[in-house]
């Protein structure tokens, strides 16, 4: 069945095809009268006709599509930075397309040649270890790029990112006026430079404190999370801890460790402590609040849409970075 076209409505409603064009695309100066309005929509209504937006992008050389790649849409940071993003790039007319590239460089690569054959218009995107070419030959096309979360030291590229190194160093220093007997650092086995502003933020305050307090690290793989966390915390403080500290770097890693909390019955904060970069619905269902470092997801979202809908509208090589801060919420998990 042959699609509905602009001619056919003109045909219908006996005029040109420019005047259905002007009216449908709502622009203004032309002297239509409302009649003529009136009747071209019913028209267009009772065909059902829909814009060809293939032929429309064309046309403009835009799709106002724009393509997303998180690190793991399963980690609620990710979708609810998806949903931030959506809402602020619809409110300027695009559309976005999600994929997640679940810390791979080879999918981060074919998720942004499929977005490139999409013609999307740009593209934010959360880098992952090893996707330094794909990303140079993105800007060496004079592709609008801009990355969110995360930054890779190795390329010169516009992004947005929180203060990982000042938030993590001023909740360390918190932590060390506290007197804990000890202190233990979770993150993970990373060369992703946001993650280790983290560690670096808090061997910082460490090294900055003359307090007598027993440091320890934990570092796990981007697999076996929960195992491996279960593994060491029991190497590390064993099921009767006391005046202990735990500092997850991230949320997926609080949450494996809230579990060994919960299996060992282990007293929060009474016998440990716990702080943890980012929120996530699951710590709802621990019986003590958890005190959790909160990015401003929002903020990063609208800075992200509006730096990419610059580089599209005028492109340039220059790298702008914005840097946002995030804050730590006090809750009961920490005495």
């Amino acid at each position: 069945m042959k699609r509905p076209s602009i001619k056919d409505i003109a045909t219908l409603a006996g005029v040109s095809v420019a005047t259905v064009s002007y009216v449908l695309n709502k622009k203004e100066g032309q002297r239509i009268s409302e009649e003529t309005r009136k009747k071209i929509f019913e028209i267009a209504e009772t065909i059902n006709y829909t814009p060809n937006k293939i032929a429309k992008s064309l046309k403009t050389n835009t799709t106002k599509l724009l393509g997303l790649i998180v690190a793991d849409i399963s980690n609620e940071f990710y979708s609810h930075m998806a949903r931030h993003l959506e809402d602020k790039a619809l409110k300027l007319g695009y559309t976005l397309i999600i994929g997640s590239s679940d810390e791979n460089a080879e999918k981060f690569k074919k998720l942004t040649e499929l977005f490139s054959q999409q013609q999307v218009d740009g593209m934010i995107v959360a880098p992952v270890t090893g996707s330094e070419n794909t990303l140079e030959n993105l800007i060496n096309s004079k592709y609008p790029i801009v990355t969110i979360d995360r930054y890779l030291k190795e390329v010169n590229i516009a992004g947005i990112t929180i203060n990982n190194q000042e938030i993590a160093e001023s909740t360390t220093n918190l932590l060390i006026k506290k007197d804990f007997h000890k202190i233990i650092y979770i993150g993970y086995k990373t060369e992703l430079p946001h993650l280790l502003d983290r560690q670096y933020g808090f061997e910082k305050a460490i090294k900055s404190s003359n307090q007598p307090v027993e440091v320890q690290y934990l570092l796990v793989g981007l697999e076996n999370i929960a195992q491996e966390v279960h593994l060491e915390l029991e190497n590390m403080i064993g099921k009767e801890p006391e005046n202990t500290a735990l500092y997850f770097s991230s949320n997926k890693l609080a949450v494996a460790g809230l579990s060994y909390i919960v299996k060992n019955n282990i007293k929060v904060p009474e016998q440990v402590s716990v702080v943890a970069f980012d929120e996530t619905d699951a710590y709802d269902l621990f019986p003590t609040e958890i005190t959790y470092i909160q990015q401003p997801i929002e903020e990063m979202a609208e800075e992200a849409i509006k730096l990419l809908d610059g580089q599209i509208n005028t492109y340039t090589a220059t790298a702008k970075r914005v840097t946002l801060s995030a804050k730590l919420v006090a809750k009961a998990s920490l005495k």
